[in-house]
Parts: structure tokens; C-alpha cells; sequence
């Protein structure tokens, strides 16, 4: 399976819990999955969200693989091997936090921790048919987590369920509170953004609409294309200032090296535009959430591709589409499986609110879910 990069036991008797290996564990190196790092000196100390973990009694079973240097989507790893998608062996399981989604969809953990840049945790949740959250940018501490610096990455918890995944965010982040954050009783007024993805996916978002929402209406989001290619701009600019040094080492996958050599150009007046962009796309979210509790849309606009696409270099940047853009803003994004008709895989509903109410989101994936249990 390569779920787990390393396999050991660590904390109390709690819920377990998988590690992506961005993030620190003392006596364990960081490597990012990458052979470029496999090098490094273990970790001195725990990143903050682990010594919460331990601290809180769980179990730490590991530090889960991931696509390499959390450069990517596919969740393809030629160095420390590629996770099995939970789902559908024959499809890839999604990037970067590939182990986490799959450790958990696999039940080799109750939960599991990610980073998300451009989508990385609701992503491989969507691939894997599991839930995972994306905070508020800055709600969970990202000291101890590679790249140390960032403008767009968080990290967050992939569960089986929202009552886990709740739990788990009520340990690393301050003040979260898993009885708002578990109780879907609220009344739910839902904006449905009008998307391109696939249509059975777009039907799957309105069924579940109707079965959760009390009240909902279609809304646009003008500006989501240009927060998608702002969002690359800026992952490839901080990604190159992280890990561009790694280039010429001879020790980075052929792909990888390709893109960051790319990343290196990206230009300073295309970093401006970025930068406005995401100031105008933020404002209009927070301009769509004065009307609405939440707003929901597919997380991926199609089904993950196969491996062996992959392996031939099918594109898969529009997999990103509809995720990257709440990266740029910052707004926390959670993503809830959501069945498909006439499919055995499940698609993922993509759940978005306003800054700093993640327990309301995590309420909405609550509420969705019930209704889709029904």
C-alpha cells in the first residue's frame, strides 16, 4: 500500500492518527517523500500540531507518504511508492497529502493529518472517498512543517467521519469547539457556485442541496478562474524559494525537477498581479457569505484520473480548478463525500465559509452527511 513511510507507535491510547511527512516528529527526518531529503538529520523537536496530538492522549501510527515535496497532485511517487486509493486501485490517489487520504480510507488510522497549498487535503479526501478540512489560513500552527514559510499552506485533519474529523481539530487548533462544530440542528442557507465539472457531479451537489438545505440559491464567483492561475503563480514562487535549491542534485523526481526549474521564472509583476487578484477574490467570498451560511460546490470537476494516465504525463492541473482558489483567499474548505449516480465512486462535495467560523462549516459537512445517510 506505501501508505506509511515509517511504521511506529507513539502517544497515548486515544483515536490514531497518521503524520504527512512535511510535518515534524523528534527522531524521525522530514523528507517530504523525497530522496533529494532522505538524507536529513531526524527532527529535534515535535511540530506544534504532533506535541497537541501526543499531549491529548492519541496515537501517532506513522508519518504517511505524500507526493514529493508537496509539489503535486497525482500523489505518483517513483522514490517511496505510491498509496492505493482507497476507492479504486487503478486510479491515482491525489496530491500531495496522497497517505493521509489513503491511510484513512484504508482504515490503517482513525484520522489523519495533511497540508493543503492548492488542495492538497480536499484533493486526495475527494480521490480517497473521505472527508477533509481545510482551515482558516493561520487557524492551526505550522511551526515544525515544511516549507516553513508559506501564504497559502495549512494544515488540517482527514477523517472517516466529521464527529472524527472534529475531534481531531479541536486537538490542534485553539479554541475549536466540537460540540458547534458536530451539531447540524442550525438552520442552513446554502449558495450552490455555479462550476464547470462534470454534470452527474453538478446533480450530485443539487440532490444533496436539497436534502440539507433549508434554504439555497445558485451564485457566481466571477473571479474563480483568475484566484485558480493566481494561486499557481504563488505555490510556484514560495515552492521555488523552499526547495529550488534541490534542483542539479540529481536527486529529484524528473517531473518534479522540471517544475520547479519552471517555477523559478515566474516573474515579480505576475507575484502583483497575484496579490490583487487574491484581495478581489477574498472580498468577493466575504461578499457571498453575508448571504449565505455556507457555499458548496463539487470538490474535484471530474473523477480522479487513472495511474497509468498519469505515468503518461495526462495534464491534471484542472483538477485544482475549483480548490486552489480558497487557498489564495483563505477561507476554510472542507470536503465531504458525496455520492455519484450510476457510480460506485464517490465524488466529493466541496463545503466553503467564512474566515475564522470552521466550526460552522464542519456543522454543514455534519448536516450534508446526515442527509446523504438518510
Amino acid at each position: 500500500m506505501t501508505v506509511l513511510l515509517d511504521t511506529f507507535t507513539l502517544g497515548g491510547n486515544g483515536p490514531t492518527i497518521a503524520i504527512k511527512d512535511s510535518i515534524d516528529i523528534a527522531g524521525y527526518r522530514t523528507t517530504g517523500a523525497s530522496r533529494a531529503l532522505a538524507d536529513v538529520a531526524p527532527a529535534s523537536a515535535h511540530a506544534d500540531v504532533v506535541q497537541r496530538l501526543i499531549d491529548a492522549g492519541w496515537r501517532i501510527v506513522g508519518k504517511a507518504n505524500m507526493h514529493e515535496l508537496a509539489f503535486g497532485m497525482t500523489g505518483v511517487n517513483d522514490f517511496t511508492g505510491t498509496p492505493t486509493n482507497p476507492q479504486d486501485a487503478t486510479r491515482i490517489p491525489g496530491g500531495s497529502s496522497s497517505g493521509s487520504a489513503a491511510a484513512v480510507g484504508l482504515r490503517v488510522a482513525d484520522a489523519a493529518l495533511g497540508t493543503d497549498t492548492g488542495g492538497s487535503i480536499r484533493g486526495p479526501a475527494a480521490c480517497c472517498g473521505v472527508a477533509g478540512f481545510k482551515p482558516t489560513f493561520g487557524r492551526v500552527s505550522r511551526r515544525g512543517v515544511a516549507p516553513a514559510e508559506s501564504t497559502l499552506d495549512c494544515v488540517g485533519p482527514f477523517a472517516r467521519d466529521i464527529g472524527m474529523l472534529a475531534r481531531a481539530m479541536a486537538v490542534v487548533a485553539d479554541d475549536f469547539d466540537v460540540a458547534r462544530a458536530t451539531d447540524p440542528g442550525a438552520p442552513l442557507n446554502v449558495g450552490i457556485v455555479a462550476v464547470e465539472a462534470r454534470p452527474d457531479f453538478l446533480a450530485a451537489v443539487e440532490r444533496a442541496t436539497t436534502l440539507a438545505a433549508d434554504h439555497a440559491r445558485t451564485v457566481e464567483l466571477h473571479a474563480m478562474t483568475a484566484a485558480f492561475h493566481a494561486g499557481l503563480t504563488v505555490i510556484n514562487a514560495e515552492t521555488w524559494r523552499a526547495f529550488g535549491h534541490l534542483t542539479g542534485t540529481g536527486r529529484l523526481g524528473g517531473g518534479l525537477e522540471a517544475r520547479l526549474r519552471g517555477a523559478a521564472d515566474t516573474a515579480r509583476d505576475a507575484l502583483d498581479e497575484a496579490e490583487r487578484v487574491r484581495r478581489q477574490f477574498s472580498d468577493a467570498v466575504d461578499r457571498a457569505l453575508e448571504r449565505f451560511d455556507v457555499l458548496v460546490m463539487p470538490t474535484l470537476p471530474d473523477f480522479p484520473i487513472t495511474l497509468d494516465d498519469a505515468r503518461h504525463g495526462k495534464s491534471v492541473i484542472a483538477m485544482s480548478s475549483l480548490i486552489r482558489p480558497f487557498n489564495l483567499s483563505g477561507h476554510p474548505a472542507l470536503s465531504l463525500p458525496l455520492p455519484v449516480a450510476g457510480s460506485p465512486l464517490k465524488a466529493g462535495l466541496q463545503i466553503v465559509g467564512r474566515k475564522g467560523a470552521d466550526e460552522r462549516v464542519c456543522a454543514a459537512a455534519a448536516r450534508f452527511e446526515a442527509a446523504l445517510a438518510c
